[in-house]
Protein backbone atom coordinates (compact mmCIF):
# COMPACT_ATOMS: atom_id res chain seq x y z
CA UNK A 1 0.00 0.00 0.00
CA UNK A 2 2.95 2.64 0.58
CA UNK A 3 4.73 1.46 -2.05
CA UNK A 4 1.53 2.92 -4.46
CA UNK A 5 0.96 6.20 -1.99
CA UNK A 6 5.15 6.62 -2.92
CA UNK A 7 5.06 5.49 -6.59
CA UNK A 8 1.97 7.96 -7.20
CA UNK A 9 3.49 10.85 -5.80
CA UNK A 10 6.72 10.47 -7.58
CA UNK A 11 4.46 10.24 -10.54
CA UNK A 12 2.77 13.44 -9.55
CA UNK A 13 5.81 15.14 -9.26
CA UNK A 14 7.43 14.41 -12.20
CA UNK A 15 4.71 15.50 -14.50
CA UNK A 16 3.75 18.55 -12.41
CA UNK A 17 7.85 19.72 -13.09
CA UNK A 18 7.43 18.69 -16.94
CA UNK A 19 4.15 19.66 -17.74
CA UNK A 20 3.53 23.16 -17.99
CA UNK A 21 1.48 25.15 -20.48
CA UNK A 22 3.60 27.79 -22.21
CA UNK A 23 1.59 31.05 -22.08
CA UNK A 24 2.37 34.13 -24.08
CA UNK A 25 0.91 37.51 -24.81
CA UNK A 26 2.58 39.25 -27.84
CA UNK A 27 1.68 43.36 -27.99
CA UNK A 28 2.60 45.17 -31.14
CA UNK A 29 1.56 48.55 -32.35
CA UNK A 30 1.14 50.58 -35.75
CA UNK A 31 3.51 52.39 -35.58
CA UNK A 32 6.48 50.17 -33.79
CA UNK A 33 8.52 51.33 -30.96
CA UNK A 34 5.82 52.14 -28.41
CA UNK A 35 6.29 51.83 -25.10
CA UNK A 36 3.98 48.86 -23.14
CA UNK A 37 2.97 48.99 -20.08
CA UNK A 38 1.06 46.08 -18.84
CA UNK A 39 -0.97 46.18 -15.23
CA UNK A 40 1.47 48.98 -14.23
CA UNK A 41 4.79 46.89 -14.95
CA UNK A 42 7.34 47.91 -17.86
CA UNK A 43 7.44 45.02 -20.41
CA UNK A 44 9.09 46.77 -23.45
CA UNK A 45 8.79 48.28 -26.64
CA UNK A 46 6.45 47.32 -29.84
CA UNK A 47 6.64 44.63 -30.69
CA UNK A 48 6.64 42.84 -27.50
CA UNK A 49 6.00 38.98 -25.73
CA UNK A 50 5.78 38.11 -22.27
CA UNK A 51 4.98 35.72 -19.94
CA UNK A 52 1.89 35.48 -18.17
CA UNK A 53 0.16 32.54 -15.91
CA UNK A 54 -3.49 33.83 -15.45
CA UNK A 55 -6.36 34.47 -17.67
CA UNK A 56 -8.36 37.80 -16.97
CA UNK A 57 -8.67 41.30 -17.51
CA UNK A 58 -4.83 43.63 -17.94
CA UNK A 59 -4.50 46.72 -17.74
CA UNK A 60 -2.48 47.99 -21.39
CA UNK A 61 -0.47 51.53 -21.62
CA UNK A 62 1.04 52.06 -24.99
CA UNK A 63 3.58 55.55 -25.16
CA UNK A 64 5.46 56.47 -28.25
CA UNK A 65 6.85 60.49 -29.03
CA UNK A 66 4.24 62.02 -31.01
CA UNK A 67 1.58 60.08 -30.35
CA UNK A 68 -1.47 59.96 -27.98
CA UNK A 69 -1.14 57.63 -25.24
CA UNK A 70 -3.13 54.93 -24.82
CA UNK A 71 -5.00 53.44 -22.27
CA UNK A 72 -7.02 50.43 -22.04
CA UNK A 73 -8.08 47.16 -20.59
CA UNK A 74 -7.60 43.69 -22.67
CA UNK A 75 -9.32 40.40 -21.58
CA UNK A 76 -7.32 37.54 -21.82
CA UNK A 77 -9.55 34.76 -22.16
CA UNK A 78 -8.47 31.01 -21.66
CA UNK A 79 -9.04 28.25 -24.98
CA UNK A 80 -11.49 25.75 -24.12
CA UNK A 81 -8.96 23.14 -23.41
CA UNK A 82 -7.99 25.21 -20.40
CA UNK A 83 -11.55 24.64 -18.62
CA UNK A 84 -11.22 22.77 -15.02
CA UNK A 85 -11.58 18.96 -16.42
CA UNK A 86 -9.73 18.93 -20.06
CA UNK A 87 -6.84 21.36 -18.78
CA UNK A 88 -5.83 18.09 -16.46
CA UNK A 89 -4.84 16.13 -20.31
CA UNK A 90 -3.57 19.47 -21.90
CA UNK A 91 -1.13 20.01 -19.20
CA UNK A 92 0.60 16.73 -19.67
CA UNK A 93 1.27 17.53 -23.29
CA UNK A 94 4.80 19.63 -23.00
CA UNK A 95 3.95 21.31 -26.13
CA UNK A 96 0.76 22.73 -24.82
CA UNK A 97 0.63 26.55 -25.94
CA UNK A 98 -1.32 29.66 -25.32
CA UNK A 99 -0.08 32.40 -27.68
CA UNK A 100 -2.69 35.43 -27.08
CA UNK A 101 -1.79 38.65 -29.91
CA UNK A 102 -2.78 42.06 -29.05
CA UNK A 103 -2.71 45.16 -31.78
CA UNK A 104 -3.25 48.76 -31.39
CA UNK A 105 -3.62 51.82 -33.45
CA UNK A 106 -1.82 54.66 -31.95
CA UNK A 107 -3.32 57.79 -33.02
CA UNK A 108 -0.45 61.37 -34.07
CA UNK A 109 -1.09 64.04 -31.55
CA UNK A 110 -2.70 67.26 -33.27
CA UNK A 111 -1.07 70.21 -33.58
CA UNK A 112 -3.01 72.96 -31.55
CA UNK A 113 -1.97 76.27 -32.34
CA UNK A 114 -2.31 78.98 -29.79
CA UNK A 115 -5.51 80.34 -30.94
CA UNK A 116 -7.05 77.19 -30.93
CA UNK A 117 -5.82 77.05 -27.24
CA UNK A 118 -7.29 80.56 -26.01
CA UNK A 119 -10.37 79.25 -28.18
CA UNK A 120 -10.94 76.34 -26.29
CA UNK A 121 -9.99 78.33 -22.91
CA UNK A 122 -12.66 80.86 -23.49
CA UNK A 123 -15.40 77.77 -23.60
CA UNK A 124 -14.41 76.40 -20.77
CA UNK A 125 -14.77 79.31 -19.16
CA UNK A 126 -18.21 80.47 -20.59
CA UNK A 127 -19.25 76.77 -19.71
CA UNK A 128 -17.69 77.09 -16.08
CA UNK A 129 -19.87 80.58 -15.83
CA UNK A 130 -23.15 78.81 -16.76
CA UNK A 131 -22.96 76.36 -14.18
Amino acid sequence: MKTTAYFSAIVFCVFSILACTQRTITITSTPPGALVHLNDQEIGVTPVTTKFLYYGTYDVKLKKAGYDSLWTSQKAIAPWWEAPGPDLFAELNPDSKVALRWHYQLKRHENITTDTLFQNAADLRAIAKEK
